[in-house]
Parts: C-alpha cells; structure tokens; sequence
C-alpha cells in the first residue's frame, strides 16, 4: 500500500525530464477568461478560456497533481492559439475546482460539463488528455458523443496497472524542475478515496467512434508504452501511435520532446478537425 501512494503521488510531481518549454518567438500571447461550470453532481468547476476568434477550441484535461496553472498546460494552450480557442480545466480536487479527487472515477462528469459549455458556441472540439486525464478522456469519448476528436498522451490502459520504475528517474532533474523550478506552480490535490469502482479504458475504446491519437514516451518510467499500445490495438475508430523515442511521461513529453510532441499534436487536429475551417 505504501509503494502505490508514492506511485500515485509521483504521477504528478517527478514526472519528467530535460529543459523548460521554450515557447516559439512568433508565438500569440492571450489572456485567458477564468469561469466555472457546474457537473451534474454539482461540483464546482473552474477552468481558463483563452479565446483568439476561432471556431474550434481544444480542451486540455490536466492529469493527477497537475492544474490548468501548471506552467508547460500553459504554454501548450498559447502553441495552439493560431488555429484553435483553448479552454484548461482543473478536473475536482484539483486547482481552483471544488471537491476531492475520485482517482478517474467521477472526473468524467467534470469534463462532460466543460464539454456541454464549449459546444454552445464552437462548431468542432478537440481534447488532448494527460495521465489520468487522458485516462478520463478515453472514458469520455466512450459515453458521449461530445468530443470530434481526441489525443491521448500517457494515458493507462487501467488504472491497476500503472507502474512503479523507481530506477528509472533521474532524480536530479525531476527533483529540481518540480520542487524548486517552475513546474512547482499549479500543482497539488485533495485526494478522495481510491477504492471506488472505476471504468477501464482497455474496456471502453472499442466503444469510441472519433479519431484518437495516442501518444506515449519510450521512456516514461510510470506508464509504460505497452499501455498506449494496448489501447491502440483495441481502437476500431481512426487510430494512430506515435511513440516518443527517449521521452518521459505525459505533459513532459513538452520539455524534453517539444518538437516532436507539439507536430504530433497539430498534425492530428489538422487532419481530424476539418468542419468549419475559416
């Protein structure tokens, strides 16, 4: 038991490896609108709405220990800004959202919510998931019909199954980016209990209609690539696995793997997001 909360806490706080997010020079800086939304189970949830005049928004799920103030989800949602809204919640128990944190167990209402605001106004919405958060995303898309299309960055197949590679950290990096460099910012949970039943993503994508796009580092030391690669098999919608030579877990992925990860992204909502080009 105790080796799987410190498991749990690391898929937060020692994520990843190498150096900061470097945002491109050109790049369009907005403000975001802060508001809330309220779930079907009447959670309070809080989210940024960086908004740049477009007709299609991405919505980026945080994963666990994470937040929509967490440096690299920040600069993401600024990289996406010349073609797409953006809009980053903070999932229950998180940020600046009421609640506790249900471990991928009710977070799908919180992301429902967010969802059933956007489609009022925008004509076609993308989700990329993190973690736990793509975990929720997967469970998402296969109970409604509210996402057109869906990238999946390290996400478990099940939450059982994630790993525990200790040996695999670089200490000295993770240590120091996300306890005393910026990737401390926006982080933190209140955590509910873990024992509740909980769907299983290997269980639901075959279910899935929309295009998904699952990405995963070689190197991710907490959720190994073989879960991406499960997924991928049990997807019968259109499909793609992108695995990231060298690269760490999930949003890290942007610090250390920041090319690569960012085309993969673009490319797909280029390719899946094609209603309503302006």
């Amino acid at each position: 038991m105790e080796k799987m909360w410190i498991a749990i806490l690391a898929l937060g706080i020692l994520g990843g490896v190498g150096p900061a997010f470097a945002q491109s020079d050109n790049l369009v800086t907005i403000e975001p609108v802060s508001g809330i939304v309220f779930t079907s189970d009447h959670q309070e949830i809080h989210y940024d709405h960086y908004r740049n005049g477009h007709r299609k928004i991405i919505v980026i799920a945080h994963g666990f220990f994470n937040s929509k103030g967490a440096v690299l989800l920040k600069t993401l949602a600024q990289e996406m800004l010349d073609e797409y809204d953006v809009l980053v919640m903070d999932f229950r128990g998180h940020g600046k959202s009421k609640g506790l944190f249900y471990w991928t167990a009710k977070e799908h209402l919180d992301l429902e919510a967010v969802l059933r605001y956007v489609r009022q106004t925008y004509v076609e919405v993308g989700v990329i998931g993190f973690s736990l958060g793509a975990a929720t995303s997967l469970i998402t898309a296969a109970r409604t019909d509210l996402i057109d299309s869906l990238i999946s960055v390290s996400a478990p197949m099940e939450f059982e199954k994630i790993d525990y590679r200790f040996w695999e950290l670089d200490v000295e990096n993770d240590i120091f980016y996300n306890l005393v460099g910026e990737g401390r910012l926006g982080k933190g949970v209140r955590p509910g209990p873990f024992w509740l039943k909980k769907d299983k993503p290997i269980n639901l994508v075959d279910k899935i209609k929309i295009p998904i796009l699952y990405l995963h580092g070689e190197a991710d030391w907490l959720i190994k690539p073989f879960h991406s690669e499960e997924l991928f098999k049990n997807t019968v919608s259109q499909k793609r696995l992108v695995l990231i030579k060298n690269g760490p877990h999930a949003e890290y992925l942007l610090r250390k793997d920041k090319g690569e990860t960012l085309s993969a992204i673009q490319e797909w909502f280029q390719e899946t997001l094609t209603g309503g080009n302006e």
